[in-house]
């Protein structure tokens, strides 16, 4: 059995990990860490995972999750993570750190959005984890950065799409609207109840961190610097993210053809299905699952083709890809541990 920490393990992305890890055939979760629960059981702060798992909270010594581990999560905040990947590393660990710390390729950007990164060395050997786009380099690595919520939903409809030279390196929009979780568990005016209920609104309008991610991504793929427009925004909803994408067509294309081109593209993905012609995605229909449901349009009088995506932030966003990038790593089947229907309704 692979012997799995968590550093990290009560925030929504760590509880995710919990709840799929303990029916996954070949782990046995090993350490849960937590400073603000450091004395619980997970089961105490997570009620949901009575009878399934009794292990106790304890304060994050790096080198004591080390040794009693085979494989870690990190489900800690930027900078944070930081502080204890590398230590991971030194002990030859793998490690998937759902931070945003070993997600892109060039310190400066990450620096420009977050703060001063303390292990760029480190970049250069972490590996970013979309499978669908690096699933033979995430086989042989050691540190993979968990994609974003945001990106993963934005980046799989339209890397096809830049692949396959259907639309335009410029002018792609992006408008994408996430559930209250995508904000983490701690404590937040703007995520309580009263001002979320009733309310849609975007926020960090051409200032949001996972537009670089985004656009280091598309400009891997197309060899030159490609910058899109990302507008988030938040929607009284738990979880789930809709995104919506607005491009030039370089051709005359139908949608049957783009369609096409797309499922081909998808055809041995286990977690991104695309929806036939004149059905689109909703979030309800991924809730609770690893799947990335994929639709798309195309508006031939004015050259434009319109792609929507729906992931659950929570597992496709996060924790499941997390899981999915563990297999990878591990030699493990894909999808073990991940087939779990949607929680409809």
């Amino acid at each position: 059995m692979l012997r799995v920490g968590i550093v990290g393990a009560t925030g929504y992305t760590g509880c995710e990990l919990i709840r799929l890890l303990v029916g996954h055939p070949e782990v046995e979760i090993s350490v849960v860490t937590s400073r603000q629960y450091a004395g619980n059981l997970i089961s105490e702060v997570f009620p949901s995972l009575r009878g399934r798992i009794e292990s106790r909270c304890r304060n994050p010594v790096p080198e004591e999750v080390a040794e009693e581990s085979d494989f870690i999560f990190s489900a800690v905040p930027h900078k944070t993570a930081m502080g204890v990947v590398p230590l991971f590393y030194e002990m030859e660990k793998k490690v998937v750190d759902l931070s945003a710390d070993f997600r892109f390729r060039d310190h400066r950007v990450y620096e420009r959005w977050y703060q001063s990164h303390t292990c760029p060395e480190l970049l250069k050997d972490a590996v970013y984890g979309l499978p669908e786009l690096y699933r033979k380099r995430i086989r042989g690595a050691r540190i993979v950065g968990n994609p974003g919520c945001y990106p993963t939903g934005a980046l799989l409809p339209l890397i096809p799409l830049i692949k396959g030279e259907i639309i335009s390196h410029e002018g792609i929009i992006i408008d994408s609207k996430s559930g209250a979780s995508g904000a983490g568990r701690e404590l937040s005016l703007e995520t309580q109840f009263c001002e979320v209920n009733e309310g849609l609104k975007a926020y960090k309008i051409l200032e949001h961190r996972h537009c670089p991610e985004i656009e280091e991504e598309l400009s891997g793929l197309v060899g030159h610097s490609l910058s899109v427009i990302f507008t988030p925004h938040l929607i009284p909803m738990s979880r789930g993210i809709l995104t919506t994408e607005y491009c030039e067509l370089t051709k005359k294309k139908t949608t049957e053809t783009v369609l096409k081109l797309v499922e081909d593209f998808y055809r041995e993905e286990p977690f991104v299905r695309v929806c036939p012609l004149g059905t689109f995605p909703n979030t309800l229909d991924v809730r609770g699952s690893n799947v990335c449901d994929i639709g798309l349009k195309v508006d031939q009088q004015r050259g434009k083709l319109i792609a929507i995506s729906a992931i659950d932030n929570l597992m496709k966003g996060a924790s499941g890809q997390a899981i999915q990038n563990m297999n990878i790593m591990c030699g493990f089947p894909e999808n073990m541990g991940l087939e779990v229907p949607a929680l409809y309704p």
